[in-house]
């Protein structure tokens, strides 16, 4: 029922398509979704979540998820982390990862809604630590499209790995274009 709703918001009345898919047997995973340039993108991921029917997760700081909000947050697939003094992010994410049996990780590593130049590199070493693959995600708003691409394991070479991923979103539009991090063809 609930995916019937979703599609029929998503395709007929907003008029956007996916196109490729999750691997439903790759049960961890780091989604590297970009571009973030707006508050839009959440719920083109609810969606798109709900359409293609699996668990696609989120983190945020432990503190998010009290009282009254917590119960949402975990039932939209959100996982709270802890950042102990002793663990830095990326290590407190790879035990997430370490603590399901299926975690797929949906990450933005712009990291922000506003330009950047660089990508932040986390996404990447979270993958690379808990042994998944990255699958690239694109928020097309030029052409209406997410665009899912197919499963990457990284090789622990970031900058080339990350010519590679990074073709996957060439001439992708976000909402706000000029805030979108542009991957050069």
């Amino acid at each position: 029922m609930k995916r019937s709703f979703y599609k029929f918001i998503f395709f007929r009345l907003m008029g956007w398509k996916i196109e490729g898919a999750f691997d439903e047997n790759i049960k961890k995973c780091v989604a590297m979704v970009l571009p973030h340039t707006s508050w839009h993108d959440f719920y083109l991921g609810i969606f798109t979540r709900g359409i293609c029917d699996l668990e696609i997760n989120f983190i945020a700081k432990k503190e998010l998820f009290r009282f009254p909000f917590g119960y949402y947050f975990r039932w939209m697939g959100g996982e709270p982390i802890e950042r102990k003094i002793s663990l830095n992010k990326v290590d407190a994410i790879v035990n997430v990862f370490e603590n399901h049996e299926e975690f797929r990780l949906a990450i933005a590593p712009e990291g922000t809604r506003k330009k950047v130049e660089e990508l932040k590199s986390g996404f990447y070493y979270i993958a690379v630590k808990a042994n998944v693959p990255i699958i690239p995600v694109a928020f097309d708003f030029g052409r209406k499209t997410v665009s899912i691409g197919k499963p990457f394991y990284p090789t622990e070479n970031y900058e080339a790995d990350l010519k590679i991923l990074l073709k996957h979103f060439e001439g992708v539009l976000g909402k706000i274009p000029e805030k979108g991090f542009h991957a050069e063809k």
